[in-house]
């Protein structure tokens, strides 16, 4: 049986870890909520673009013009896992390196690079063999739109001038706290957005000053928002998935406290009691001699 000392610097120990842990949990809850915030503000912008994008392009219009939903034969293909920064989220960067590496797989024998978003994902594959774009891994530690758009303007580059055939975004989606999705998203060529059942014809739209400046103008930004979006979804999961972790390690500290107070009195008592006999016994012995 372990003795007193060693209990009791085990339950100061885990003491200290459940104040760190529970102190993290509150952080990670302040940060969430505005995490939280950005995301949902963006969500109905976002989907509205795509959709006013989708209607537009599915107009008759100058031939090339779309280049960025030009279907080709897929020869090299850059993967955009955003992880975080940091880790102690559970399974949030786990799930993301796992569904890369399932993206690989289905990739056999195409041309892969990898462009990290978050210092986890730059971390773990810039010890493979994969081709690695490592200057826009940092975004997070200042997360801003400018930040984000200069790794959209790299993929969107490549992939307009031929050296990119695909791009696929993978990330977590937020759902709420305790709930994360792993999407493995399209984000090169334009994927076409399907319609529900009964849903009206597209919108006759007068265009202003042309269809194809439109159409120029808002390709571009609506693919760097919908890139910007997958990064906010990334940033708000992570938080949610700290705080569910933190909150349940706090549960856990809190579970093995009750398990070392009690191990800790009952050693104590075992002292007491073996004190106590030693004494007795100390007792009779000299009243025999006596």
């Amino acid at each position: 049986m372990a003795n007193l000392k060693e209990v009791k610097e085990r339950i100061g120990s885990v003491t200290s870890t459940q104040q760190i842990t529970k102190a993290m949990k509150m952080v990670a809850a302040a940060k969430l909520r505005r995490a939280q915030d950005r995301i949902i503000q963006l969500r109905p912008y976002s989907e509205k673009l795509a959709a006013l994008l989708a209607n537009v392009a599915d107009s008759d219009m100058e031939e090339g013009l779309n280049t960025f939903g030009e279907e080709r034969d897929v020869h090299r293909v850059l993967l955009v896992p955003i992880t975080s920064d940091r880790g102690l989220c559970g399974a949030f960067n786990a799930n993301i390196i796992k569904a890369t590496r399932l993206a690989i797989g289905q990739l056999e024998g195409k041309t892969v690079e990898i462009l990290p978003i978050g210092k986890k994902a730059y971390d773990k594959f810039k010890k493979e063999s994969y081709p690695l774009i490592d200057d826009h891994y940092e975004v997070f530690g200042d997360l801003t739109f400018e930040a984000v758009k200069m790794a959209a303007e790299h993929a969107m580059n490549q992939y307009e001038r031929g050296y990119y055939d695909k791009v696929i975004l993978i990330y977590n989606e937020f759902k709420n706290v305790a709930t994360q999705i792993v999407q493995t998203e399209q984000f090169l060529p334009i994927v076409e957005l399907e319609k529900a059942e009964g849903e009206e014809a597209k919108a006759d739209y007068i265009y202003q000053p042309s269809q194809d400046a439109i159409v120029r103008e808002l390709i571009p930004k609506s693919l760097k928002i919908q890139f910007y979006k997958a990064v906010l979804e990334s940033n708000a999961s992570e938080h949610g998935a700290r705080m569910t972790a933190m909150s349940q390690a706090t549960d856990n500290a809190g579970e093995l406290l009750k398990e070392l107070k009690l191990t800790y009195n009952r050693t104590r008592q075992a002292a007491i009691t073996k004190e106590i006999l030693e004494i007795v016994g100390g007792a009779e012995a000299l009243a025999a001699s006596n």
